[in-house]
């Protein structure tokens, strides 16, 4: 009786010789394996390409595609599971195992197969699999933390969206773009929670707290495709347009402004029927701008909303003059 291995392999056996092609195969079988084969080294790159498997032995000589090629093909292709690789050979020259190892292989066997090398080897194989296996698993695991905390080093613990740190990150990536390529131009919007102090001081932080999160979602299911919005801080949040003019970003915040406006939160500090609202500066890139100063014209433009609220106002709107004023008052 054979004890059974500890995983269960698919070993890919090549050979041009039919008679140690089964010889292998047999003795494979009876180690509780299954097995592919494969007549010559051209075959076995097919079906290695197309197929699973764990481990491969392989005769050296063949015509055509020999051993130590199909060897050096299997390590070149990197694959993410590893495959164990034999040598078979007659030659017993110790600068032959070498140039084997060099090439890749992990072990060799002599011909004619011996049943009980081949269970050794088989033995060793399904160990180094193992070992391989585990640390795939352990590799993957660790990528899906790592993902995990860079995702959460870049989202807001309150509303659940992101940053300022993905904001900078994301921002700077389609400024660069931009400034590249005059087809690609984008907006910026700030948004402000109208008379959120009252709002806190009447009903309390947590029930602010609970009004910001509502507002962000809100936000982010009201958005379209490409545009992005981020907790600036406090209780204002920025949007990303990456719209063609600034009449369609004024018209799409217009959109998450009215959104904002059907939740219908009562607004406590305010009169009885007052609801919670928000106002929106907008701002567009052009060409030779700087991002934080376009970041800093929707800030002047959110200022001149919220003289009256819960409306949308636009940067290239405000008066040249007034603009400058705005820009110096707020450095």
């Amino acid at each position: 009786m054979t004890d059974a291995p500890q995983i269960r392999l698919r070993v890919l056996i090549v050979d041009d010789d039919l008679v140690t092609r089964r010889i292998l195969q047999v003795s494979v079988q009876r180690l509780g394996h299954d097995c592919v084969l494969a007549e010559d080294g051209a075959k076995a790159w097919e079906v290695y390409t197309t197929q699973p498997v764990d481990v491969v032995i392989s005769d050296w000589t063949m015509p055509g595609l020999d051993g130590l090629e199909l060897c050096r093909r299997v390590r070149q292709l990197g694959t993410s599971a590893y495959t164990y690789f034999m040598l078979l050979t007659a030659n017993e020259h110790k600068h032959h195992f070498l140039a084997g190892m060099e090439a890749g292989a992990d072990d060799y066997l002599r011909k004619p197969p011996d049943p009980d090398e081949l269970k050794v080897r088989m033995i060793t194989a399904a160990r180094i699999t193992a070992l391989h296996q585990q640390l795939s698993k352990q590799n993957a695991e660790l990528e899906r933390l790592n993902s995990a905390l860079f995702d959460q080093g870049r989202t807001d613990p309150l509303t659940r969206i992101g940053n300022r740190l993905r904001m900078q990150e994301e921002l700077t990536q389609l400024w660069s773009r931009a400034s590249r390529h005059a087809e690609h131009r984008f907006c910026i919007a700030l948004c402000d929670v109208d008379h959120f102090k009252r709002y806190n001081d009447t009903a309390g932080h947590q029930a602010g707290d609970e009004v910001l999160a509502t507002i962000a979602r809100t936000l982010v299911s009201s958005t379209r495709g490409g545009d992005a919005v981020y907790r600036y801080g406090g209780e204002e949040f920025l949007v990303m347009l990456p719209e063609p003019t600034v009449v369609s970003a004024v018209a799409g915040m217009n959109r998450l402004r009215e959104a904002v406006k059907r939740l219908a939160i009562p607004h406590p500090g305010l009169l009885p029927t007052a609801k919670v609202t928000i106002s929106v500066g907008v701002a567009a890139y052009a060409a030779g701008k700087t991002l934080d100063q376009v970041i800093h014209e929707s800030d002047i433009a959110l200022y001149v909303a919220k003289r009256t609220r819960d409306c949308v106002a636009s940067f290239d709107e405000i008066p040249a003059t007034e603009a400058q004023a705005l820009a110096h008052a707020k450095r």
